[in-house]
């Protein structure tokens, strides 16, 4: 037992960065095997969060939306968050773009070979997507994880339990319950974090090597340039607008973005980003489990603006092309409007590059240069996704009054075990 409270006792982000640091030792002593032997570690940890993120959302949802007073106040929220999802995109845009343009990853690259398997993505169109956000059966969107899907008919559960009233408060207080229960279990499986960063890590060097990286390190480093900046300045300066200290987000948000490095998911990542924002940063836990489930779905900066923007550019330059000014224009339109006319299309990164590359006029092949050094891109990608679909719900909360300032003053990094802070009992 006293091991057990020593471990305990080590910061959640401690424990999940030393779990890294080993597993990327493993895996470059193991080589191969790493893949074989380990692996299993880091697909039973991304199995587990895939199993709580569907029934989580969905009581929390429900529960958010009974408890929001009714469509004017989610409609309010709504409209609020999904303006700042378009400014933080466009301002992905940018940075990708300027960041592109001074490093020129796509020139002096050599001769490269497009992957074997790369095939262009069919882009579904506007109207599908959002019929396809209307369930013809909810149970099948629950057993499938369609997220989106989950929402709607979760949010039109929840207006139905506020247009009855006292009728159903039996009900509302079971959903609240059974998303205590949800967020319980959240706490639980949270805790196998380090080991399963140790499996994934560990498969991940063991099995990648570094001969893939060295014709497109340019590419990388340049990628990876461009999150950091957008992170740290561009969410930094918008914190810091809002009279937030951007360093305690960023130690209230480690554990999201730590998990989202790792599994390369947002939607892996989406059960630990909630506890994030509600237990660390002080965010309203109804507003919140509206907010980053659909940040999860449609909320993109990595994988739907940086990484677009940026692919643009290195494929003119490998080609020897000249962009216009309408050209630019167009990367910018069609990767901020795309993210949301792709939302819950499987592939984001591929699909939204798709969308650009075809609206800018660009050869869709130069994408399959890419593909070879894709999950090494998307551990990077997914965390700059995830941070954004941290911070909107922590700017609209400090707009709307939302916010605990206290919590979010205090910043814990820990979402596991520990028990949450208790009101003082009255005086006798």
């Amino acid at each position: 037992m006293k091991l057990w409270a020593r471990w305990f006792r080590i910061p959640f982000w401690q424990r999940v960065l030393g779990a890294f640091v080993l597993g990327a030792l493993a895996g470059w002593a193991l080589g191969d095997r790493a893949g074989i032997w380990l692996q299993p570690l880091g697909t039973l940890y991304v199995q587990l969060i895939r199993m709580i993120a569907t029934p989580l959302v969905f009581f929390a949802v429900i529960h958010a939306v009974s408890a929001l007073r009714g469509q004017k106040s989610v409609a309010a929220l709504g409209g609020r968050t999904f303006l700042w999802f378009a400014v933080t995109a466009a301002l992905a845009v940018g940075v990708g773009l300027g960041i592109a343009a001074l490093t020129k990853p796509g020139v002096g690259v050599g001769t490269l070979q497009a992957a074997s398997d790369f095939k262009p993505r069919q882009v579904p169109g506007p109207v599908q997507v959002l019929l396809d956000v209307v369930p013809t059966n909810p149970f099948a969107a629950l057993a499938e994880g369609k997220m989106l899907q989950v929402i709607f008919f979760a949010g039109l559960l929840g207006f139905a339990l506020v247009k009855l009233g006292e009728r159903t408060a039996r009900l509302r207080q079971l959903v609240g319950e059974a998303s205590e229960a949800m967020i319980q279990v959240t706490r639980f499986v949270l805790e196998l974090t380090p080991l399963g960063t140790f499996g994934l890590i560990a498969a991940l060097v063991g099995t990648y090597g570094f001969e893939r990286l060295l014709p497109l390190g340019t590419f990388v480093l340049t990628l990876y340039l461009a999150c950091a900046v957008h992170v740290v300045f561009v969410y930094g300066g918008l914190l810091a607008a809002h009279g937030l200290n951007p360093l305690r987000f960023f130690r209230g948000a480690a554990p999201g973005m730590q998990v989202a490095f790792v599994s390369s998911s947002s939607f892996a990542s989406m059960p630990v980003a909630l506890r994030s924002v509600t237990h660390n940063l002080g965010v309203d836990r109804d507003y919140a489990a509206f907010a980053v489930p659909l940040g999860a779905s449609i909320k993109m900066d990595g994988c739907g603006a940086i990484y677009p923007a940026m692919t643009s550019l290195f494929i003119a330059q490998y080609f020897g092309l000249t962009l216009s000014a309408p050209q630019l224009f167009i990367i910018l339109l069609a990767s901020v409007l795309g993210s949301f006319g792709t939302a819950g299309v499987p592939g984001t990164a591929v699909v939204m590059t798709t969308v650009v590359l075809s609206a800018a006029g660009l050869p869709l092949e130069g994408l399959g240069y890419l593909l070879a050094i894709d999950r090494v891109l998307d551990m990077m990608r997914t965390l700059t996704n995830v941070t954004g679909q941290m911070l909107v719900p922590v700017l609209v909360a400090r707009e709307e009054g939302l916010l605990d300032l206290a919590v979010y003053n205090r910043a814990s990094s820990n979402v596991g075990l520990e028990q949450e802070p208790q009101p003082p009992s009255p005086a006798a």
